[in-house]
């Protein structure tokens, strides 16, 4: 997965062609960091799409700019625009299907 931060964001995913799954997490959030091996996982298995991760406490400002508001959040972007958006109450199965649903599997 790859490490997103304000330096790389925009041309890892607001310029990415395709799917760009981003995991809004913060190293004080258990939900989050019990989610984080199983997007791992979903990542190994999901070749078509990248996959991020992006921890809010050090990047604050750009979690706001992309209207994070709580924990945890994925954002799913297809070619830069957002997709879709899982927040708080979600589980690994809901993220699974929600990719299926936008690569049309």
């Amino acid at each position: 997965m790859l490490e997103l931060n304000k330096e790389n964001f925009e041309q890892e995913v607001l310029q990415a062609k395709g799917l760009v799954l981003v995991d809004f997490w913060s190293p004080k959030c258990e939900p989050c960091m019990e989610l984080l091996p199983h997007v791992e996982e979903l990542s190994a298995r999901f070749s078509k799409v990248k996959f991020g991760k992006l921890n809010i406490l050090q990047n604050r400002r750009l979690a706001i700019g992309q209207k994070v508001m709580g924990l945890p959040t994925i954002l799913i972007y297809k070619d830069g625009e957002k997709a879709a958006e899982l927040s708080k109450d979600f589980s690994i199965e809901d993220v699974e299907e929600k990719l299926k649903e936008l690569l049309g599997a």
